[in-house]
């Protein structure tokens, strides 16, 4: 049983802009179509952070993972990722974009990879096309971890 429980909210969440903002994240596309974001709550029903997913054709690309300062260094951020994980049908790619958390997904399974190598509908996102800089580190879920 999983200590977190994500909770479906829209991308215009007013806590959800606040904590992206707060951890630097960007925030100009959460309210497209095609987003789904969750709250993340503790078993005592507080929010710890926020996860989000965009469905691209047959894969996934894993966005706006945050925890809240005063829950961070409790692991819940993996816990967040690991639960969002769980909910999704893993026939295809789960990738994420990243200027700073290389290391953190590192260690629940998810490898570097070369912009090349990711298919065309997750490089169309405006989050890899437009929004993050060139300089980003793409991932890939090779396995997650146990």
């Amino acid at each position: 049983m999983s200590i977190i429980k994500l909770e479906q909210i829209t991308g215009s969440d007013a806590d959800l802009k606040a904590a992206l903002t707060d951890a630097h994240l960007p925030t100009d596309d959460i309210e497209d179509a095609g987003r789904t974001f969750f709250k993340a709550l503790s078993a005592d029903g507080q929010i710890v952070g926020f996860s989000g997913v965009e469905r691209c054709d047959g894969d996934y690309l894993l966005r706006s993972v945050v925890v809240h300062p005063d829950h961070r260094r409790q692991r819940l951020g993996r816990a967040v990722v690991e639960e969002m994980l769980a909910s999704l049908d893993l026939d295809g790619g789960v990738f994420l974009a990243t200027t700073s958390a290389a290391s953190f997904f590192a260690n629940i399974g998810f490898s570097e990879v070369q912009r090349d190598s990711v298919p065309a509908a997750v490089l169309a996102t405006r989050q890899l096309s437009s929004i993050c800089p060139s300089s980003t580190t793409i991932m890939k879920l090779i396995k997650p971890q146990t």
